[in-house]
């Protein structure tokens, strides 16, 4: 790899972001079968619509820069879906198995926030505006559905886990 310059930190940010997508959208339907509570299998299925939106909106940002879309290797991402193999078969109660669910893809999420935010500080930068709003596009979508896994956490899920594991 080769990064002499912001605009090849921006592509391979781009092609980690591919791969990362990518990847989700491989192991989403995966953990939405795991999902027990029937709101969180919703919040993860409409996650995963927009995991494809995402990568589409991806393979705009290579078209608008001119240049083929390559997915890299996500090696973050890599390390979160193998985390998440793990919890998948540990043996588990179904509501602390959702809490575990939540926390996996909010690792997951937090991961694009912070790709998606540097990839559209550098496209800012380099005044590629409309990679940019692409980008932006995409994470709002990902902060979103944080706020969402946070809330479901927050008032039913955990407290759920707790009550059923006594």
């Amino acid at each position: 790899m080769k990064l002499n310059s912001l605009n090849e930190l921006l592509v391979s940010e781009l092609q980690d972001l591919l791969s990362a997508e990518r990847q989700l959208l491989k192991i989403l339907p995966k953990i939405v079968k795991c999902a027990s509570h029937e709101e969180l299998r919703e919040a993860l299925q409409e996650h995963l619509q927009e995991t494809t939106k995402q990568e589409q909106r991806l393979e705009q940002c290579f078209q608008k820069m001119g240049i083929p879309a390559k997915a890299g290797r996500s090696h973050g991402m890599i390390g979160l879906v193998s985390a998440w193999m793990e919890l998948e078969a540990a043996e588990a109660l179904p509501d602390v198995r959702d809490a575990a669910i939540i926390a996996s893809v909010q690792r997951m999420e937090h991961y694009e926030i912070a790709g998606y935010g540097c990839a559209r500080a550098f496209a800012l930068v380099l005044e590629e505006n409309e990679v940019a709003a692409l980008l932006l596009e995409s994470l709002k979508e990902e902060e979103e559905c944080d706020r969402n896994l946070t809330h479901l956490a927050q008032t039913v899920i955990n407290t759920e886990a707790e009550l059923h594991s006594r």
